[in-house]
């Protein structure tokens, strides 16, 4: 059995948000919940150490547990926290930073791996900018023999290469007894989760280095590193669509979230979002300035551009949703088409149906919403108000620049506007 222990109590100062530092969103989602993922893929138990009045945090982190750090007195304090959680747990037991989400589960795979070899295992780095990192201090064998906090090292220990990630793993019993001896005599005056090195190495325990990316194990503790990370795994989200079968013509300028489903044979023109919760089958083109959310694309479909697909959408087989249109809850059949400016909220479009240019679903008295049912092979005219709730039947034709308040029988014709007067002399003439 191994277990996770996520540090993520601090409030995320430089980020400047009221916000939980580590509810901050990457592709979509929270920093925290990527974390967990690739947590998911290696641990048994996860154990989440929130900071006080954080209960968005401790949502989000469900099914998992969850405790709370009332003083933020340090690393080693705060992980510290979960042992009541972990009381008769012998296994091993990691310990990360929820503000470093971007660990790759092939990464944590290597760190528990490597405790076959040695006490206390963690995770470090070689940035290109080591900046403030903490350093590993290695004897000649190459075992770990401390960390220094740049707070606290000295000039030759800042100049060594090899960073801190603040990652650790080691038997349970072990960890907690080093925990529990920790003391905060440094200059922040903080328990270090650090200082299990020394504890470990005081009492004749291996301690090994594992190394893995910076890109995997940089910290996010402002807008601007946010914005990195964000851009890090973007390109690895790219490349995974390309390299499942999917176009992108712009690559750079796609934005997809962390479940983005592309299909092969799938074309996506410059400057379209994807949010959360899309899936596109294979053949689609999405043309570009779309933005699509919680939808369902179906195969050889066309899409945009500037389209706007929003939640409860599912666009059938080959249907067309065309220029500056939006979808809302609306269902579009097979070889459905709506090409031009038009909202279709709370609808549902059978297939073959044609929407002309400037038709509107009318899906909100003020109070409730109301869904308008559009048959197969219907064709909607021009600026048509589509009043719901109501039905237009099978092959029915509503005339162009209709008010429909009643429903439509099948195969019928429906005009529903007022009757054109000519006034013969009372053009510009008359005037």
């Amino acid at each position: 059995m191994r277990a996770a222990i996520i540090l993520a109590a601090g409030q995320g100062t430089r980020m400047k948000s009221a916000m939980p530092k580590v509810m901050h969103r990457i592709a979509g989602r929270p920093m925290i919940n990527h974390l967990i993922a690739a947590c998911e893929t290696v641990f048994d138990r996860i154990i989440v150490v929130a900071g006080p009045g954080m209960p968005e945090l401790e949502k989000a982190v469900l099914p998992h547990a969850s405790v709370v750090q009332a003083e933020r007195l340090g690393t080693g304090h705060a992980a510290r926290m979960a042992a009541p959680l972990l009381e008769g747990f012998t296994g091993d037991v990691a310990v990360l930073y929820g503000d470093n989400p971007l660990v790759s589960p092939a990464t944590l795979a290597r760190l528990v791996a490597a405790r076959a070899e040695a006490d206390l295992v963690l995770l470090a780095m070689r940035p290109a900018d080591p900046a403030k990192y903490g350093r590993v201090v290695q004897d000649a064998a190459g075992a770990v023999e401390r960390i220094v906090e740049w707070a606290d090292a000295n000039e030759a220990e800042r100049a060594i290469g090899l960073c801190n990630a603040g990652v650790v793993c080691a038997a349970w019993p072990d960890l907690a007894r080093w925990l529990g001896g920790l003391t905060n005599d440094n200059r922040q005056g903080e328990f270090y989760l650090t200082d299990v090195v020394e504890a470990a190495r005081a009492e004749g325990r291996r301690n090994r280095a594992v190394e893995a990316p910076e890109a995997e194990l940089r910290g996010i503790n402002s807008r601007i590193e946010l914005a990195a990370a964000e851009a890090e795994v973007q390109a690895r989200l790219r490349e995974a669509a390309m390299l499942g079968g999917a176009t992108l013509t712009l690559p750079e300028s796609v934005f997809l979230a962390w479940d983005t489903q592309l299909g092969r044979d799938v074309v996506v023109e410059p400057h379209v979002v994807f949010a959360p919760g899309v899936t596109v089958e294979e053949g689609v083109t999405i043309r570009g300035f779309s933005h699509l959310e919680q939808c369902v694309v179906r195969s050889g479909a066309i899409i945009g551009p500037y389209a706007r697909l929003r939640p409860g959408t599912e666009v059938g087989e080959g249907a067309h949703v065309g220029n500056f249109v939006e979808l809302k809850a609306a269902t579009l059949g097979r070889g459905a088409k709506a090409n031009h400016l038009t909202y279709l909220g709370d609808v549902t479009v059978g297939a073959g149906s044609n929407i002309g240019a400037g038709t509107i679903t009318c899906n909100y008295d003020g109070v409730n919403k109301h869904r308008t049912v559009i048959g197969a092979g219907a064709f909607i005219g021009s600026d048509t108000a589509l009043v719901a709730p109501v039905r237009v039947g099978d092959r029915a034709l509503v005339a162009a620049g209709s008010v429909v308040t009643e429903d439509v029988p099948d195969d019928a014709l429906a005009v529903a506007r007022g009757r054109q007067v000519n006034k013969p002399g009372r053009g510009f003439k008359g005037r």
